[in-house]
């Protein structure tokens, strides 16, 4: 039921309709993973998200890949992606939103069931160092970045929409992340009362969103861009786009092109996450 509730052409269409879907998909498989299997809630709330995402997602690339092999301006083309790449960003940031209300909200023993997997993750992330003399530091980020770009390439290419397992348990990590940041900053400011105390708590919840999104997005992007040029050679394979001379180049095309401004956004994401964020958040 879940899956149908957006259609491709919707998505399209609204892209911004996504940011809601994203957040109900979350939610819902919150409220039945927390119910059903409380033990490994952190990992099937992970499942569940992206079954129901998955239908969706791999029918808009079918719409992409007719885009890619059709003959024309590359400028076009890209142009075409644009609406798709908006979709899944108002998906993701939904995902990311619905995640970071259920950590600030949530009892601190359902927190602890829902993103036990996301807390050992961040726990294990241990950044140092400052915007001044953090070379090496970019070059390890960067490199990392690469590393799940690829991911989400070599993913897209062999199960087709296969880098939405990749990108959902980020989104997973960057809303555990933000509604940790919020919650350990309520937990300050927790005697505060009034119209002080609303202040205080509307500050934090937007500075522990701010924190996150100024390398999240394009990082984010990056990924999505790469997912999509995986995914639309896995349907030009699976509908055999390569007996065709014409059709199979404007696709190899155009899965090169993105992977290669994939490459230059996360180039961008690790210099935001190095030497901007720290400077604005010091």
């Amino acid at each position: 039921m879940l899956e149908s509730l957006m259609s491709p052409f919707t998505a399209k269409k609204r892209p911004w309709e996504m940011f809601f879907i994203g957040l109900l998909y979350y939610s819902v498989a919150c409220v039945l993973g927390i119910w059903v299997f409380r033990d490994y809630a952190s990992i099937v709330v992970l499942l569940l998200t992206i079954i129901a995402i998955v239908p969706l997602i791999y029918r808009t690339i079918i719409l992409e890949e007719k885009t890619a092999i059709e003959p024309g301006p590359y400028l076009l083309v890209l142009i075409g992606h644009l609406k798709y790449f908006s979709s899944v960003m108002y998906l993701f940031g939904g995902i990311v939103l619905a995640c970071a209300l259920w950590y600030v909200f949530a009892p601190a023993s359902m927190v602890q069931d829902l993103f036990a997997a996301q807390i050992k993750t961040i726990a294990g992330i241990s950044i140092t160092g400052h915007a001044t003399n953090s070379f090496s530091l970019f070059i390890k980020i960067f490199y990392n970045n690469i590393k799940v770009l690829i991911f989400c390439i070599i993913f897209s290419c062999i199960y087709g929409s296969g880098a939405i397992f990749i990108l959902t348990w980020n989104a997973s990590v960057i809303g555990a992340a933000i509604g940790y940041y919020i919650r350990t900053k309520l937990a300050v400011i927790s005697s505060y009362t009034g119209w002080d105390y609303m202040v205080s708590y509307f500050g934090t919840f937007s500075i522990g969103l701010l924190k996150y999104v100024i390398h999240g997005i394009p990082e984010i992007l990056a990924y999505f861009i790469g997912g999509l040029a995986g995914g639309i050679i896995s349907v030009g394979i699976m509908k055999k786009e390569f007996i065709s001379s014409r059709r199979f180049p404007n696709l190899l095309w155009d899965a090169s092109n993105l992977i290669i401004i994939a490459l230059v956004i996360t180039f961008i994401a690790a210099i935001l996450e190095v030497y901007v964020t720290p400077m604005v958040f010091r």
